[in-house]
């Protein structure tokens, strides 16, 4: 819900209080997924390294007091492109930590309902359950976001965001764990060696691995957001409470994407839904063209229309694409190394958008659009768009098996045959 709340906020402050322009904000928003590059050590500490008899809570405890500590600097002293940079990689490595223990959670839940004879499917639907509360809450804070921002200005939303850590603190303090006894040094390195082994014999399997890989290709193509979002507010004027609608509406499809991929296409194969997905992000991402050229004027249809195309419709199509491999990776997931198998995957695609973002704020310094001049927006948007289509390349090594039946063997049973 932060997320949605205070990522408007941070682009309009970056935008309007530091003076910076599309690509320098690239690069600085780039900075801020860092800290999501290197989960599996968030991971493995929380597998490993227990805090006071816990592998969850303190970490949860203390990803929230940090956090709370950012969004007050930001709301209160922050007024350098540096520290602004700190206080939002700070913030993000927060998230991401916390976001590394819920997926633990979430995972230790699959294997111990398919312990209990769980039916068919429930990796699908507890992976489902997570992220449309996530993209509630985002709905929930993306009404608000535009308008705060607007009324009252970014630091006020980033004194509101400040709030939200401290639920995840009192989630840390509330949640039920029993408490593990520490390992002795010894003991300790014979179970690092042992869960890397682990962590390697699952990662390995190639109908795991090669899904990943393909959705790390695609996410790694350049995008042009921070060149679109100059053009929509300085160019169009679009106004922060417009954008924080088009961002409700984007976190909405985002959740019709989780809701139709668990209906509908939990059997489809996963090389004709990420086939599908490429060709219609291609098709409908070229509608930005129409926005960028003022084409839409000529037939009488407004800016506004053109605008929803990007975030409505390719965040069904990034949810459709992203589900099958959470749920490929719940059923090979080890018991024990929740947290860093989850933290290795999710690592791998956030480099993927990482790359993208970097590729993209290169793109965009090379094409010459500044906060001012647009006259080559729409040759770099062509550009983007052409590259979607590099991922298509890898398509026939995927697997051919929908990922609830996909036959993934078991890393554990191997690693003691062995």
């Amino acid at each position: 819900g932060s997320l949605g709340l205070s990522g408007l906020a941070v682009s309009f402050f970056i935008k309007d209080e530091l003076g910076l322009g599309p690509a320098e904000a690239g690069v600085l928003t780039g900075l801020s997924t860092i800290p999501w590059l290197i989960k599996p050590l968030y991971g493995f500490l929380s597998d490993s390294v227990p805090i006071l008899g816990y592998r969850r809570r303190p970490y949860l405890f203390m990803s929230g007091i940090v956090n709370l500590c950012a969004w007050t600097a930001l709301a209160t002293v922050v007024s350098t492109p540096v520290a602004t940079g700190i206080c939002i990689t700070a913030s993000s490595l927060c998230v991401a930590v916390s976001d590394v223990v819920v997926d633990s959670l979430v995972v230790q839940r699959v294997q111990e309902g398919l312990k209990q004879g769980g039916s068919e499917g429930l990796e699908g639907s507890l992976q489902s359950l997570c992220w449309s509360s996530l993209y509630t809450g985002g709905i929930l804070t993306a009404y608000f976001a535009g308008s705060l921002v607007q009324d009252y200005g970014p630091r006020f939303v980033f004194g509101c965001t400040a709030l939200f850590p401290l639920l995840t603190t009192t989630v840390s303090v509330l949640l039920a764990e029993e408490r593990v006894r520490r390992p002795d040094v010894g003991a300790g390195y014979e179970e690092m060696k042992n869960r890397v082994s682990q962590i390697w014999d699952a990662v390995k399997q190639p109908d795991l691995l090669l899904p990943a890989v393909f959705l790390f290709t695609w996410q790694a193509t350049p995008n042009a957001g921070e060149a679109m979002f100059f053009f929509t507010t300085n160019e169009l004027g679009f106004t922060p409470e417009f954008l924080g609608r088009v961002k409700l509406l984007g976190s909405i499809a985002s959740l019709a994407g989780v809701v139709l991929y668990n209906n509908y296409l939990k059997t489809v194969p996963l090389k004709k839904v990420f086939r599908n997905v490429v060709y219609a992000s291609m098709l409908l991402g070229s509608t930005q063209l129409i926005l960028v050229t003022h084409a839409n004027r000529a037939i009488g249809i407004s800016d506004q229309v053109f605008a929803l195309s990007d975030d409505v419709v390719l965040s069904v199509l990034g949810q459709l694409a992203f589900m099958p491999t959470l749920v490929l990776a719940a059923r090979v997931c080890p018991e024990g190394i929740e947290a860093t198998l989850f933290a290795a995957l999710m690592s791998l695609l956030n480099a993927g958008g990482t790359v993208g973002g970097a590729l993209g704020a290169l793109s965009t310094k090379l094409f010459g659009v500044t906060e001012t001049n647009f006259d080559n927006l729409a040759p770099l948007l062509s550009f983007c768009i052409l590259t979607t289509a590099f991922p298509l390349f890898f398509l026939n090594y995927l697997p051919d098996e929908n990922p609830e039946n996909t036959d993934l063997e078991d890393p554990v049973k191997k690693g003691s045959s062995s």
